[in-house]
């Protein structure tokens, strides 16, 4: 463990007491550092280099060169694993599906994979550190929302030869509609997926005391560099060790912090229940300003995962990749059991983290909780194992990266009509393909420079407010024969317009905001459908 300088400034208790505090400030207790600090004005030229050094020294947090070198043994490593898969890509069906060769459970390790994120890995024990375990009911609702999926919506995907979630839109609707619906994803994937890059310069910026735009350009560089050389068979076999990693590191970090809190298990449970609500996590509360109550999270989770792992193309994506039906829905649902464990040891992390940090402080006063995670593997991990822990951060976001590439690319060459004119020929076609994940790699990049609020939230509100009405349309094509595309337009629009106003103007939580956009879009789209009255264009999957 690396030892800490001396906090100088007196705790709260101190403050409260003033013969303690007199003895707190006696010049005999006063750490030396601090009269180090002080020297400048005596000896301006020589000390001003020596506090620069004692700043490096006790701000930086540069890990040991041996964590350093395995980390970067998986950047290169990980980068080679994709780009071995590049002589099996030939066609559509080989880049954008991976031949659908991959087994159901390759799937169901690629589709956790990608839902989780950089900021999931460090934002999840943030939230318990500062709250509680109220998130894990949202989790509830990710498993009803598979279900949902596999019920309502996966049967229509493999009524053809369905590349994107939106061309099952276009047989609805015609083609404007699928570019609507396309357009909608890629925009909204693009700034959600930056918001995710955005995380990895925090953690970098952690680690390795670097710039943040330098950590986001070598980290998409290498993941593009994969995804634009192996494709989605790159992507779903670097997800599954990617996926192998990062829980293995998730579990080592959880023993240890166990092992590093005197007292262990009962100090833990102490401490959270002199907290008073440390390991609360039902909350049946119907306040809609709340975000993790049980209600909010069994129905806006299944309206989120239903939005996210039925309308989104790069959940989708996956799911086409199977080999049939029946194992894109044993993917699906194996993976929501996957999710409830790791959510389950991403929160209780972060309520070991509260502990650990009552007995070593680990953020200074007024630092962002997201970085409490960092800076425990930085700080108080054994060399190599700190190392391994952190590339497998790093692999969930390269891992996430990459699935969003490879779908941002697959969608902006086959739902837009001009682009699927030009990729007649195979060669033509993987050129095309390519240049797009280059381009959108580009985007990402640009994005992953923004500085955004606390991540995890920000990522979960920037899909939640065009993603409602994407799921609300597919639920009028699907339940509705008498909707129309004119009619399904004017709902999305409204949908959106309708979740812009509450997110603007109202405290609702983002966990409603999937269930009121579907839902406003549902209902206004078919009413529209009945004014409007252009031609029947048949029932979905007919």
């Amino acid at each position: 463990m690396r030892e800490r300088p001396p906090i100088v400034a007196p705790s709260v208790a101190r403050v409260r007491k003033p013969e303690k505090f007199s003895r707190c400030c006696d010049p005999v207790r006063i750490p030396q550092s601090f009269l180090d600090a002080a020297a400048p004005r005596h000896y301006p030229r020589r000390t001003f280099r020596s506090i620069q050094r004692e700043r490096r020294k006790r701000f930086s947090m540069r890990i040991h060169p041996l964590d350093l070198a395995i980390v970067i043994a998986y950047l290169l490593g990980v980068t080679a694993l994709g780009m071995r898969f590049r002589r099996s890509q030939q066609n559509a069906t080989d880049y954008f599906l991976g031949g659908r060769t991959a087994p159901w459970w390759a799937l169901a390790f690629s589709i956790v994979a990608t839902e989780t994120s950089t900021l999931t890995i460090i934002g999840t024990p943030a939230i318990a550190y500062s709250g509680n375990l109220s998130f894990l009911q949202l989790v509830f609702g990710y498993l009803i929302g598979r279900v949902l999926i596999v019920l309502l919506l996966l049967p229509g995907y493999f009524r053809g030869e369905f590349f994107t979630a939106y061309a099952l839109i276009e047989k609805r609707f015609g083609e404007r509609m699928r570019a609507v619906a396309a357009s909608t994803f890629l925009i909204t994937r693009a700034i959600a997926e930056g918001v995710r890059v955005s995380a990895i310069a925090l953690v970098v910026s952690v680690v390795l005391g670097t710039s943040e735009k330098l950590a986001v350009v070598i980290v998409i560089a290498l993941t593009v560099l994969y995804t634009f050389e192996g494709g989605m068979k790159a992507v779903i076999w670097t997800d599954v060790a990617q996926l192998l990693l990062y829980l293995t590191g998730s579990a080592v970090t959880f023993f240890v912090l166990l092992h590093r809190i005197p007292g262990g298990w009962s100090e833990v449970t102490q401490v959270a229940g002199a907290a008073g609500h440390k390991l609360q996590v039902l909350d049946f509360s119907w306040n809609l300003a709340t975000k993790y109550t049980f209600w909010s999270g069994l129905i806006g989770g299944a309206f989120l995962t239903m939005a996210t792992h039925g309308t989104d193309q790069i959940i989708v994506q996956r799911l086409l990749a199977a080999k049939s039906e029946r194992d894109s829905r044993r993917a699906l649902l194996a993976s929501g059991v996957i999710v409830l464990v790791q959510f389950i040891v991403f929160l209780l992390i972060g309520v070991l983290l509260y502990v650990f940090a009552q007995h070593s402080p680990l953020l200074t006063p007024g630092e962002r909780t997201d970085r409490i995670l960092p800076l425990f593997l930085v700080r108080e991990m054994p060399v190599g194992l700190a190392g391994l822990l952190l590339a497998s951060i790093v692999a969930v976001a390269m891992s996430n990266a990459s699935g969003s590439l490879n779908s941002l690319a697959a969608s902006s060459v086959l739902d837009f009509a001009r682009l699927r004119g030009r990729s007649a020929d195979a060669g033509q076609f993987l050129r095309l393909s390519r240049g797009m994940t280059l381009f959108w790699g580009l985007v990402l990049m640009g994005f992953g420079f923004v500085k955004w609020g606390p991540l995890l939230e920000a990522g979960l509100t920037v899909a939640s407010l065009p993603f409602g009405s994407l799921l609300g349309l597919f639920l009028l094509g699907t339940f509705d024969r008498g909707a129309n595309a004119r009619g399904a337009l004017a709902g999305m629009i409204v949908g959106l317009a309708a979740i812009l106003c509450i997110f603007r103007f109202t405290n609702v939580a983002f966990t409603w905001f999937f269930m009121i956009g579907s839902i406003v879009t549902f209902v206004v789209g078919a009413i529209a459908s009945r004014i409007l009255q252009p031609p029947n264009q048949g029932a979905l999957g007919t």
